[in-house]
């Protein structure tokens, strides 16, 4: 017959590295368990006396900072000096954590990401070292790719040069550095807290994102600054926890029980002992079938405990952006040598490039929540030209990889910036292999753009609301942006003009908006030419490049023209023929706080372009879902973010053109000239005459560029194309 486990058992815990003797007393499935903690001094003499005075005295006895089996990968070699510890005791089992560690681990992490999502996706992991964490190396690994072992830098001094530690070498090295470890002694093999003898590399602790393994040897052998790590340990003392505090750390995980507290004071061997302990069958085999079904009665969650205040409660979003043309890419810092080779050359080798980081923006805080958010901006090379022109799988795989790059950055949200909205699917195929939610922000782009149009349009001494004289055109007006304004716009100005090259969409839009919305004039044309001097608002929403899609000199005096498309449909040249225009972008918004963007995006300070702003805004709400994708935005999405605008405090920021916030003054000086033309038609004819007189020729050639001709452009791009392509490559491969 088995013999039944004692209710409230007692066991030793010998600590190698410990000098005091204490007790403390714990609750685990019911039971209270009496634990008795003996110091060992480094001594394994004296842990065997003290085996020997223990046993037939308590249930079970853990021997702390010793390892019967060296584990390192699937390798197995059993360290010599601990082989007769095991044989000492002749009645009480005596453990030091092997049998639960490995189960304990991948059980806490896969915890641990339920409790706080996103906690290892893609990020770089450290064991630190790897030597008997198996377990929790094979855990983290099912969230990332990256995983790298300082087992080589800790035990053996190497330097981190590409190959150590390396995941792939891990098979072909494990057994052989096991073979050398075996003869370490415990002191060396699993080392008190403290500073080495000899310094080790910072390098790896820098690159990685997650410290995991044993606390003290990430004391002894990492540097003093760990910023932004989070580290993975079985547990942890107060002296540990105010040590990372003091280095930066941003979180500790802890993957033993915390039995109560915020994190586990007790490690693998101590919780091994406890489970021996409370066995319902004391004759039971230990074995990790018995402990498995001992540990499936528990009810737990892992320690997680945030060190940084400021850190805390902060959720983090992404938004990618990309060059509109070549000049913003020889403003980058690393890319300013760029300028020297032609343009073309220069987007062609850009658009190739991998996502980059770019910035951190701080500082966006909710007014009516408190809630606190975080932003990452992250780069792609393409210019519009080079996006548009490219296959769409060619871009997908760029946002997906940046989406994995957000992930690392603890991101749960993506935005879409600029052309990466727009092209191919608008974002669905990205978000269907994303891992994170992803929005292409066009739904607060809507919101905003009507709400800073109505503005101007007011402003300009127009007025919409008087159905008989207003008259609106939607220039792109089948697009995912194009289409909800002009179902929008609609409702609220009846009489409208929808202007798209593709006439079998228009006549299905406008079907749309006249069972929506029955009181509508709808007019349909392929060109705004025929209507554009009849609207009071122009909204255009186009991706072509080098072609004039409205003809700005044809404009009724006082018109108001938002111009949403990148890069803009009306240049700055082409507005300064008609000054009684008002051509304005799409609204930008002031996100509440203090923003800082960490880098200049072309906007005043705390001002962001509407599609970064929806991004924001989703993260401020805690809106970590697949948001605006596609090219069927829909009104309710754009009304709900409108909604959502208003909770948070967001505001409009002003209107600007081409690049300028416009004061009421300026406003005050086109509405004065919009009214002059309006009341003398004769004036207005030879406005429109001279203007259409000294109208550039769009998406012609300059004649002038950079000064030479076809040939020698042609030279410069084909001797450059290898300089230029191994300057980036070379840059890109030491950056990783």
């Amino acid at each position: 017959m088995s013999e039944q486990a004692d209710l409230n058992p007692k066991i030793a815990v010998l600590h190698y590295h410990g000098a005091e003797e204490s007790e403390e007393q714990v609750e685990l499935l019911g039971s209270a368990v009496h634990i008795h903690h003996i110091g060992c001094d480094g001594d394994l003499d004296k842990m065997a006396a003290q085996i020997e005075a223990q046993d037939g005295q308590v249930a079970a006895i853990a021997l702390t900072g010793v390892a019967k089996t060296l584990r390192l990968g699937k390798a197995r070699v059993a360290h010599p000096a601990a082989a007769p510890l095991f044989e000492v005791a002749q009645q009480t089992p005596v453990v030091d954590g092997a049998g639960v560690r490995a189960a304990m681990e991948r059980w806490a992490v896969r915890l641990a990401a339920e409790a706080q999502p996103g906690i290892w996706s893609r990020k770089q992991v450290l064991m630190a070292p790897g030597l008997n964490h198996e377990g929790l190396a094979m855990a983290l690994s099912q969230y990332t790719e990256t995983v790298r072992y300082a087992d080589p830098i800790v035990y053996f001094a190497l330097p981190p040069v590409p190959g150590v530690g390396s995941a792939e070498t891990l098979p072909r090295v494990a057994e052989p550095t096991l073979n050398q470890l075996r003869a370490y002694p415990f002191r060396r093999l699993f080392p008190k807290a403290g500073e080495s003898v000899r310094p080790r590399s910072p390098k790896l602790f820098e690159w990685a994102d997650i410290l995991a393994g044993n606390v003290a040897g990430i004391r002894r052998y990492g540097p003093a600054q760990l910023k932004r790590k989070v580290v993975v340990t079985e547990s942890v003392t107060e002296e540990d926890v105010a040590d990372l505090r003091e280095r930066g750390v941003s979180a500790i995980v802890t993957t033993m029980p915390p039995l109560d507290q915020e994190l586990a004071h007790l490690g693998a061997a101590v919780f091994e002992a406890i489970l021996v302990a409370l066995r319902p069958d004391t004759t039971a085999a230990l074995t990790e079938n018995t402990y498995l079904n001992l540990m499936a009665q528990m009810e737990w969650k892992p320690g997680i405990k945030l060190l940084q205040p400021e850190e805390a409660g902060i959720n983090k979003f992404a938004f990618v952006i990309h060059p509109l043309s070549p000049r913003f890419i020889y403003t980058h810092p690393k890319f300013r040598w760029a300028r020297f080779f032609p343009d073309r050359l220069v987007e062609r080798v850009a658009a190739h490039l991998p996502p980059m980081y770019g910035s951190r923006i701080t500082g966006i805080e909710s007014p009516t929540t408190g809630q606190k958010i975080e932003g990452y901006l992250l780069y792609i090379g393409g210019t519009p030209r080079e996006l548009m022109r490219r296959d769409p799988a060619f871009v997908y795989r760029r946002l997906i990889r940046a989406s994995r790059m957000a992930e690392r950055f603890g991101a749960r949200l993506m935005g879409l910036g600029a052309f990466t909205s727009v092209v191919g699917d608008a974002g669905i195929t990205v978000a269907q292999k994303a891992d994170i939610a992803i929005t292409s922000g066009n739904s607060l782009t809507v919101a905003a753009t009507l709400e800073t149009a109505k503005q101007a349009v007011v402003k300009m001494g127009n007025s919409l609301d008087d159905a008989h004289q207003g008259k609106v055109m939607v220039i792109g007006a089948t697009g995912s942006i194009g289409s909800v304004c002009s179902r929008l716009l609609a409702q609220a100005v009846p009489n409208i003009v929808l202007v798209a090259p593709r006439p079998e969409k228009l006549i299905a839009l406008k079907q749309t908006i006249e069972s929506e919305t029955p009181n509508a004039q709808v007019t349909l044309s392929t060109t705004a030419d025929d209507y554009v001097g009849d609207c009071d608002l122009i909204v255009t929403t186009t991706t072509a490049l080098n072609t004039r899609i409205i003809d700005i000199t044809k404009c009724k005096p006082g018109a108001v023209i938002c111009d949403i498309a990148r890069p803009p449909d009306i240049t700055e040249e082409e507005a300064a023929l008609r000054p009684d225009v008002l051509v304005i972008e799409s609204g930008e918004i002031l996100l509440p706080g203090k923003p800082d963007y960490g880098m200049d995006i072309g906007l005043p300070p705390g001002v962001a372009y509407a599609c970064l702003a929806e991004t924001a805004l989703l993260a401020l709400d805690g809106r970590f879902e697949d948001y605006t994708l596609g090219r069927n935005i829909e009104i309710e999405r754009v009304k709900e973010i409108y909604r959502l605008y208003k909770k948070h405090g967001l505001e409009l920021s002003g209107i600007r053109s081409h690049d300028h916030f416009l004061t009421d003054e300026d406003l005050a000086k086109k509405r004065a000239l919009a009214d002059e033309l309006r009341n003398d038609p004769a004036k207005l004819a030879d406005v429109q005459r001279q203007a259409a007189a000294a109208l550039p020729v769009k998406g012609g050639r300059s004649k002038a560029k950079r000064g030479g001709n076809g040939r020698t452009t042609t030279i410069l791009a084909s001797a450059g194309a290898a300089v230029l392509a191994g300057v980036a490559a070379l840059f890109f491969w030491r950056k990783k």
